[in-house]
């Protein structure tokens, strides 16, 4: 599952995916799929995207920089090793803490709808259609 979620812990968007492949594969997809209606308008494009440092990577920090969403990002210790000289990457603790929120809609997600946590569903329609009316009950 891939989530974006707001700072009020509802579901912008939700993608579903092997669990084989990383997540930070399917970044720029769940990004592109955002569609919130604000003020008559449909914006598609958040101020600023709090994500971990599994998330810390070139392609990501260019595509957010390319549509001038701010990143708050910490930098992965595995990939400091290999960090090249330029602009040091954006990261404020203080505004991290907001991230919880994810944090929280998995628990209730998975607390209260156990059939969402153990995934008992082969097909990926039916899982999708059980994460849409869970999210609807939540908010």
């Amino acid at each position: 599952m891939h989530v974006c979620v707001s700072c009020e812990v509802f579901p912008l968007t939700i993608q579903i995916a092997s669990g084989k492949e990383h997540d930070s594969q399917h970044f720029i997809e769940v990004m592109e799929s955002i569609r919130v209606k604000t003020d008559g308008r449909l914006g598609t494009r958040p101020s600023e995207v709090l994500a971990d440092s599994t998330y810390d990577n070139v392609v990501i920090r260019k595509y957010l920089r390319s549509r001038a969403i701010k990143s708050n990002i910490p930098v992965n210790i595995r990939n400091e090793k290999n960090r090249k000289r330029g602009r040091p990457t954006r990261f404020e603790y203080e505004s991290y803490h907001k991230r919880g929120t994810i944090e929280r809609f998995f628990a209730w997600l998975k607390m209260g709808f156990r059939r969402i946590a153990s995934r008992y569903e082969r097909l990926n329609v039916v899982f999708k259609g059980l994460l849409d009316i869970a999210c609807f009950l939540l908010c």
